[in-house]
This record gives structure tokens, sequence and C-alpha cells, in this order.
């Protein structure tokens, strides 16, 4: 899916009216991610955060500390619940910091995997509402709402970068630091490796092979039931 520009409007009695459901990122948003996405090599995940009066519009893109590696992300247990905590007592509610899941696909695919279906239906599955939203290389994009109340359903939403309200000025600085403080690269071995022999394991160095790039880490989430994560009682 390609990103769509929402150019400034000059006209201050248009309005948004009948306007297409769309998943929305300030400049700033977008350049924070895609600098992340293009830091290394690996994939890196997050959460949109929105203001509260328009949920679909993304203006900060945040990290937590996490392993990652080219085709996984395991987010630490005690940042994601710092993070959540920190949000909470700022006075947010979860709608505006934690439904918006965001992450990065190194290749230029940017549909989900079997991992992401997974992950998403287990972490976000009990909550109203959520979104799913992946960036690969060379700008392409995935983007899905799920509403789990009522008879349900799913739909791909486009994705659009909205110049028309007020951003901020990119901070790569600040970006560095928090890229160096929460992205954690790892070398990929694959599942099999839990129960290789010593001397299987020092046939690593040979590499691994390709084929074998699927692996679902509970990890990624920190919860120890993955049917009820503890995130659900804020």
């Amino acid at each position: 899916m390609k990103v769509r520009i929402l150019r400034p409007r000059f006209d201050e009695e248009e309005t948004f009216t009948g306007k297409t459901l769309s998943l929305r990122f300030s400049p700033t948003a977008w350049a924070k991610l895609l600098f992340f996405r293009d830091a290394g090599e690996t994939e890196i995940g997050g959460f949109g955060i929105t203001p509260p009066d328009d949920l679909l519009y993304i203006h900060d893109f945040q990290t937590v500390k996490q392993q990652v590696t080219c085709v996984s992300v395991s987010f630490d247990d005690n940042a994601v619940a710092d993070f959540f905590e920190t949000r909470v007592d700022q006075g947010r509610k979860p709608e505006q910091f934690a439904r918006i899941w965001v992450h990065t696909h190194p290749g230029n695919c940017p549909n989900p995997s079997g991992t992401d279906e997974e992950t998403f239906r287990r972490v976000f599955g009990k909550c109203q509402w959520s979104i799913m939203f992946i960036v690969a290389q060379e700008g392409k994009t995935y983007a899905r709402i799920s509403f789990n109340v009522g008879p349900g359903g799913q739909v791909l939403i486009p994705v659009e970068v909205d110049y028309d309200k007020p951003f901020l000025a990119a901070d790569q600085p600040a970006w560095i630091e928090e890229y160096k403080a929460n992205i954690h690269p790892e070398e990929w071995r694959g599942i099999q490796e839990q129960s290789m022999t010593p001397e299987e394991r020092a046939e690593l160095a040979t590499g691994w092979p390709e084929e074998e790039i699927e692996e679902f880490d509970e990890r990624a989430w920190g919860f120890e039931d993955p049917d009820n994560p503890w995130w659900w009682n804020y």
C-alpha cells in the first residue's frame, strides 16, 4: 500500500466531513519511524501515540527496550510496564498509546507474517479495537484495523502523512539516544537452536538455513499467560 500525502489546507472553513477512514501520521512521527527502520538491518517495534480526540492520528512513535533480529522483536517486560505506567500517570488512556502496534520489516514486503498474526490476536484480541501497522523498505505499508465488539470485523485502511496539522521539528540527537537505549540487535539463530547439542551449535558458524525463518516468542510482549496479558488491568 502506498502512503498518501495530505497537503496543508488554507481554507479554514473546509472540513474533513465524509473523509475515508485512514491511519494518519504526523510528518515528525513518520520521519522518526523511518529513521528507526533504516538505522539497522533488523525489525523494530513500538506504539503509535495519539491525541484523545483523534485516535487514528499518530503524532508520536515510541519504542521500549527490545531484543531484535531480522525476523523478530522481543519487548522487555519491565520496559513495557514502565511505558504503560508513565502514560497512565500522564493522564492518558490506553486507547491513546496501546492500541496501534507499529513495527517494521527489513525486507520489501509489509504483509504480516504468521508470527505477526499470532501476536496481534493474542495481545490485542481483547481490545475493543486495535491496529496492526507495518512499514517495509522502500516505503511499502500494511495497516489493518480490527474490531472486537459486536459482530467484530477487520478491514485494511489507507495510510497517510498529514501535513495539515501543526507538527514538531525532527530531533535526530534524541532519536539516536532512544535507539541506542532501546534497540538491542542479536543474531538470529532460529528456534531449533534451543534443542541442539554443543556439536550442532558449533555448526551454526557456517550459517542457518534461510527457509527456517519463523519463530514465535511469547517474551515479545512480556506476559506469562498469553490469553490474559497483564496490561488489561489498565
